[in-house]
């Protein structure tokens, strides 16, 4: 674990209406606060309370002057290309004497890969065909490192084929996705979705693999998502770490916020924060933010 040289941590989660995703997520929180002696508070983009402007406020309350803003989320789509750092943006104006250092999402690294290959062996899992379901996104380089996952996973799991899906917004949908194994000869799929936490979403692939597992007799295994694992929290502390020192690094040689993407010209120089509220107040009932 890296030296944390701040005295504040903000985490921040997308938000969901699920009780147990919400508990998951502020689980994890809870985990990174007893790992060190530093202020760490959790709020959410949206959906669920407390609002990540909350949160960071309550961190300025106790005195906290170098605070690192990290986003709770695995892959770097627009959440946490633009509407976390809207959040940064937005605590910067309010709080001028405070430093915000904004942290880089989790990632394809070691540990995130770990827990889920970890899920598929506790799930019985290992050598069979492997269907990992991301997070959809309009973010093209989100969505290929959904592909990069599947394929380090089935590696690790010694798959014999695999398969990469999404909850949403891209294609393959997990219906399609699913018929896919099936076409491509497999007689049991094992289905790891590549979430942090449960959800709305992870119940929908549950679903959807459940109906498909009745209307073709395909046997599915679902492997379930990461969860709160204590061993993420080295990992959240190390990209608070590298956002203090000022040594975030990201890949962005393809990210469509940097340079034109075919079919998201538009995305490039886009205002940060938009489709989401600062504070998360008026986009968690529903209502869009002015």
């Amino acid at each position: 674990m890296q030296d944390f040289d701040g005295d504040g941590v903000l985490l921040v989660g997308h938000g969901t209406r699920s009780p147990a995703g919400r508990s998951e997520l502020l689980g994890l929180g809870d985990l990174v606060a007893a790992a060190n002696d530093v202020a760490v508070e959790t709020g959410f983009l949206e959906l669920a309370d407390p609002p990540a402007g909350i949160a960071l406020d309550r961190l300025v309350a106790t005195g906290c002057r170098r605070i690192a803003v990290v986003p709770l989320m695995l892959n770097a789509a627009g959440h946490a290309k633009s509407d976390v750092p809207a959040v940064v943006l937005e605590g910067r104006s309010r709080h001028p004497r405070v430093s915000l250092s904004y942290a880089r999402p989790l990632g394809t690294t070691h540990a995130t890969v770990g827990v889920a290959l970890r899920r598929i062996m506790e799930a019985g899992g290992a050598g069979r065909p492997l269907l990992l379901v991301a997070r959809g996104t309009s973010e093209p380089e989100a969505n290929a490192d959904g592909a990069r996952v599947a394929r380090l996973l089935a590696e690790g799991a010694g798959a014999p084929l695999v398969v990469t899906g999404y909850s949403g917004l891209t294609w393959p949908l997990v219906p399609d996705a699913l018929d896919q194994c099936r076409r491509l000869g497999a007689e049991t799929v094992v289905v790891l979705p590549w979430y942090l936490c449960t959800g709305i979403l992870v119940d929908r692939i549950r679903a959807d693999a459940t109906a498909f597992a009745a209307a073709t007799g395909t046997p599915v295994i679902m492997a379930g998502h990461l969860g709160p694992d204590p061993s993420l929290v080295p990992l959240v502390w190390e990209r608070a770490a590298e956002a203090v020192a000022g040594e975030v690094r990201m890949s962005c040689d393809i990210c469509s916020y940097r340079a034109p993407f075919p079919g998201s010209e538009t995305r490039v120089g886009q205002p940060l924060g938009v489709g989401h509220s600062h504070l998360a107040v008026d986009h968690r009932h529903g209502r869009a933010h002015p």
